[in-house]
């Protein structure tokens, strides 16, 4: 992770696309072809979602509610299908049939897709339509919203977001009450970012965002933007089963004027008691949670996942 060790994987580079958006990982190495975990899984499918548009979405068991997971700033449904190993959290990331999404599919329903202008582990594009510039949350929850639609998935969901994909999570359970049943954030960015980062870091942050948007139909999260939608939509429902785990292995995004891991933690105490949740801050892991702890943050999904099938909230 950025500040404790090198850079060299997806899930760790995922730290580098939320400091500076960066899209594409450098150093990846090429995986084989078969990158999905053989488990009897649904294949990976185009869904039309109108305007010329596809998005590929990867859905896997049965079961209600249904868990729809989204990727970090510039990550694809892979994120969620791949893991490394604990004892070397350097290596790159493998197929896993304990990683998030294969976990989840043994007790519930579960949904990832390639958000438009993604990239793939390995470094290549996926085969969802790419986008024309930054990308703000709300444009996120209508996509997510057009796709799930499109592919005939039915509500409700529980929301499950890692990094930048957090916003969009938490902007869609806000904006679509009656479809949400539930909502966890994977050390999620957090819209109270804006106030507990220095104004100059917040700043020099987002003047890094707009410089590193290499164009090209590549995901650029509109940070700005989407701090405005969240703030403007309605307060997270009464009850709503919520979990925010958060990363405990210090990490910095590098933007100057000190570090910024207290101002990461502050905006992650301010999330969890926003969105009443409980609060998972032991997770021995890095920013890439989905990755580095799969088994934790599949059992924290089915943790809500009960709770909204027994009508609970907290």
């Amino acid at each position: 992770m950025l500040g404790s060790r090198p850079v060299r994987t997806r899930h760790a580079s995922a730290v580098v696309t939320l400091a500076l958006s960066l899209a594409l990982c450098a150093g990846a190495v090429p995986m084989a072809a078969a990158a999905a975990a053989d488990d009897g899984a649904d294949p990976a499918r185009p869904v039309d979602i109108g305007g010329g548009r596809r998005v590929t979405l990867d859905c896997r068991g049965s079961g209600s509610p249904t868990v729809v997971l989204v990727s970090g700033a510039g990550g694809a449904s892979d994120e969620w299908t791949h893991s490394v190993d604990a004892a070397r959290p350097e290596a790159e990331p493998r197929p896993d049939p304990s990683a998030v999404l294969p976990e989840v599919a043994r007790f519930t329903r579960v949904c990832a897709y390639d958000r438009p202008g993604t990239t793939r582990l390995d470094g290549t594009p996926n085969r969802s339509t790419p986008v024309t510039g930054p990308t703000t949350a709300a444009a996120g929850v209508e996509d997510l919203r057009a796709t799930l639609a499109a592919a005939g998935e039915h509500p409700p969901y529980v929301l499950v977001g890692a990094s930048w994909g957090a916003m969009i999570a938490s902007l869609y359970a806000r904006t679509e009450p009656a479809r949400t049943a539930g909502l966890v954030t994977v050390d999620g960015a957090s819209p109270f970012l804006k106030d507990t980062l220095t104004p100059a870091q917040w700043a020099t942050w987002m003047d890094r965002i707009r410089s590193a948007n290499p164009g090209k139909g590549v995901e650029t999260p509109d940070y700005p933007a989407a701090v405005k939608e969240l703030r403007a939509a309605p307060a997270p429902p009464r009850g709503l089963p919520a979990v925010v785990l958060t990363s405990d292995r210090p990490w910095d995004l590098a933007v100057g004027g000190g570090s910024t891991w207290p101002a990461w933690l502050a905006a992650q105490r301010r999330l969890a008691g926003e969105l009443r949740a409980r609060h998972v801050s032991d997770t021995d892991s890095g920013h890439g949670i989905a990755v580095e702890r799969p088994r934790l943050v599949a059992r924290e999904i089915h943790d809500v996942v009960e709770r909204a099938r027994a009508g609970q909230g907290r």
